[in-house]
């Protein structure tokens, strides 16, 4: 059975990862399993750590791709864009947890320890077991991973792990970033996403890159460096991908014709939806449907 991210608007994830009484997550994670073999782009204000246990996974980070091997690690910061796919068969499993649950926000923990790692402008930091401090975070990550799986009672050795992961980001952490080049890659996110949510509220209609662009109040070449920057292609491809995935999922929710669907979704024929479709799943829209049992 497969599995797809759920993300709003602005490509933020919306599923609650733990509660608010305790807000962690555990997920033993095979990439393979999701539509198309990858967690599309999305974002959320906890942090996450992914460790490859079996199998590469390809990563992209902002404007980052890392292609993390087996036995690496990725701890992604709070608030940054991120995108997994594989090309065979894994298990990465992964945590996700709010900044909160080591310390609240008033306090002097968040202060001194926390929130300068959130505020640093680290978006990502690949974990190397053949980098000593990095080795000794994927152990521990192992052992959290272990004790959700082995032992029901395993808050307080979770969160006892989670601080020594902690203390080694600390201490190993360049704190001392740029607070104008933070500013600027929060500037260009939030770009992005007004850009992003311009298409998801107008894909039925006919929009150009001029509109995009205007919707943010950037130039067109602006756009197009952010949209490159950000996520790697094109707004106007961005937009093709777009209407394809509504496409896709109306193909096998509903059993309107693929003319309809095609029309729906605002491309200018049936014919180009067709090839469109074919060229990004690499099967054409009618064995989709097929496939997926509609």
């Amino acid at each position: 059975m497969n599995c797809r991210i759920i993300t709003d608007d602005t490509l933020r994830e919306t599923i609650r990862h733990g509660n608010s009484g305790y807000p962690f997550a555990y997920y033993p994670e095979n990439i393979w399993q999701f539509d198309f073999h990858r967690i599309d782009w999305h974002w959320h204000h906890e942090l996450e750590l992914l460790y490859a246990a079996r199998g590469s996974v390809i990563c992209l980070v902002g404007t980052e791709r890392i292609d993390l091997q087996e036995g690496q690690g990725i701890f992604i910061n709070s608030g940054v864009l991120h995108r997994y796919e594989v090309s065979e068969d894994t298990f990465s499993p992964n945590i996700v947890f709010s900044p909160t649950l080591l310390a609240a926000e008033n306090t002097l923990i968040y202060a001194k320890y926390i929130r300068p790692v959130i505020n640093s402008g680290i978006p990502c930091q690949v974990l190397d077991p053949q980098i000593s401090w990095q080795k000794k975070i994927l152990e521990i990550a192992e052992q959290i991973f272990a004790v959700q799986e082995t032992e029901e009672k395993n808050e307080l050795r979770t969160l006892q792990s989670l601080f020594e992961i902690w203390e080694l980001f600390t201490l190993h952490f360049d704190l001392g970033s740029d607070s104008l080049k933070e500013r600027g890659m929060d500037h260009k996110q939030a770009k992005l996403q007004t850009m992003m949510q311009f298409i998801h509220d107008h894909y039925r209609e006919e929009i150009t890159l001029e509109r995009i662009a205007d919707s943010a109040s950037v130039s067109k070449s602006g756009a197009l460096h952010i949209f490159q920057s950000g996520i790697q292609i094109s707004p106007v491809a961005y937009l093709i991908r777009y209407r394809l995935a509504v496409a896709a999922e109306l193909l096998y929710t509903t059993r309107k014709s693929i003319s309809a669907i095609a029309e729906e979704t605002g491309f200018a024929s049936a014919g180009y939806f067709c090839r469109k479709f074919r060229q990004h799943y690499h099967m054409s829209a009618n064995t989709y449907r097929k496939m997926k049992g509609a």
